[in-house]
């Protein structure tokens, strides 16, 4: 039997009766872009990065390792005990026997090489007086060598009974009781002044190790008249504190100049080194 139902239309919600209703097609320009468009937009090409900028960054990526290792190498170093100090080494000592400047040495056995400066060392070495300065060198993995420079003995001071050595600074440096026993001259320690004493230790340690090894005493009315006496009896007559390193040069010819047995020499007189005469 036929059905004899009619067809209904229902209207879509929020749409009148009457009034058609379409949807716009994906393809409409007005609504968005066309597949013509979208197509368009799928073959833009993506360029690469620059490479200079590239570089750069591998660059700079390289170095950050590279310290990075370095400063790790560098503190493992400082603290490894592969650098330990096991061996102290001395040299430049005359005065000092190398076994006391070890002993007083001995705290730094033990502590890595790359934590020890010269102040440290120094600092061990000042009860020597001796000792005017250090310098120290690393020799891996576990030897530090020690320079010393040494105080000069310049000059004998009778103290008592046995007579001091003293270097241009008035530095006690040890002591004899024969002074013919060491090679520099007597100055009056006791009766000088201060002034006077440093005007001729300052004179002392100018002159070269062989003329100050002929030197018997030397003495000085002021700090403008100092004057030296030879071993020989001869006297030097050196004046102020100018130009020292001159007159001593001076004097040293002078000294070295052939004798005239006619004409003997008595007094050599340096005050004016560029104008010295001898008589």
């Amino acid at each position: 039997m036929a059905d004899t139902r009619k067809p209904t239309f229902k209207p879509q919600a929020g749409i009148r009766p009457g009034v058609v209703s379409a949807e716009r097609s994906l393809d409409d320009p007005v609504g968005g872009p066309s597949e013509a468009a979208r197509a368009k937009d799928s073959n833009v090409l993506a360029f690469p990065e620059p490479k200079g900028r590239k570089r750069r960054r591998t660059v700079l990526t390289a170095l950050a390792i590279i310290v990075a290792l370095v400063a790790g190498i560098i503190v493992a170093a400082i603290y490894s005990p592969v650098f330990a100090v096991r061996t102290v080494s001395v040299d430049g000592t005359k005065l000092l026997q190398a076994g006391s400047v070890q002993k007083a040495l001995e705290p730094v056995k033990g502590k890595p090489l790359p934590q020890i400066n010269d102040a440290e060392i120094a600092a061990l070495l000042k009860p020597l007086v001796q000792v005017r300065s250090v310098s120290t060198e690393a020799r891996p993995p576990s030897e530090l060598l020690v320079h010393i420079v040494e105080r000069v003995p310049v000059a004998l001071v009778k103290s008592g009974d046995n007579y001091s050595l003293v270097d241009v600074d008035g530095v006690q440096l040890g002591s004899t009781a024969d002074p013919a026993s060491v090679a520099l001259p007597l100055i009056d320690g006791q009766g000088a002044n201060q002034n006077l004493f440093k005007a001729i230790t300052a004179v002392l340690a100018t002159l070269p190790a062989d003329v100050l090894a002929k030197m018997a005493n030397a003495s000085a009315s002021s700090p403008d008249a100092v004057e030296l006496k030879l071993t020989d009896g001869k006297i030097v007559v050196w004046g102020n504190a100018d130009e020292k390193e001159l007159k001593a040069r001076v004097l040293e010819a002078l000294l070295k100049a052939p004798a005239n047995p006619k004409v003997p020499v008595n007094v050599y007189d340096v005050s004016a080194p560029r104008h010295p005469f001898t008589k």
